[in-house]
């Protein structure tokens, strides 16, 4: 896939650290501004809920893409023992509903890679095209297939 000569702008940097390290925010929502770089649209408070950020990330309505980044916490029975331990993942969500405009897709596609290399230590990358993708769900599916048993 060719880059699509966008950047990542340094809020974006800035706001991911303040999640992963900090826990400052629950979520955040990129956008390509202007055509030309990455850039932070809205930041979700630490006590939001899935439900916001599906919100928040298809605000721009049918035809527009974004990313999501979403800290998010599930339990996890280990097994053989009766106790559950509390998990944290950091994902990384490209929302493109089938919907958007084929230019739009392929920005959003090729400038993927760029967001990902600035965000350092993101354990999972999804693609959505629809609700049922990007549904709490089958993203806590996606991430415990990460876990070892």
């Amino acid at each position: 896939m060719i880059a699509s000569g966008v950047t990542v702008s340094d809020i974006c940097k800035t706001t991911y650290e303040e999640i992963k390290k900090d826990k400052k925010y629950r979520y955040v929502v990129f956008f390509i501004k202007d055509e030309k770089q990455i850039d932070v649209e809205v930041v979700g408070p630490r006590d939001a809920a899935y439900d916001a950020f599906l919100e928040d990330l298809q605000k721009g309505g049918s035809g527009e893409c974004r990313y999501g980044l979403f800290d998010f916490e599930y339990t996890h029975q280990c097994q053989g023992t009766s106790e559950a331990s509390k998990k944290q993942k950091l994902f990384l969500m490209l929302w493109c509903p089938d919907t958007a405009k084929v230019k739009k897709k392929m920005l959003y596609s090729s400038s993927f890679d760029a967001l990902k290399k600035s965000l350092v230590g993101v354990q999972k990358y999804i693609q959505a095209t629809d609700a049922s993708e990007a549904a709490m769900d089958a993203v806590e599916e996606k991430l415990r297939a990460t876990d070892r048993n």
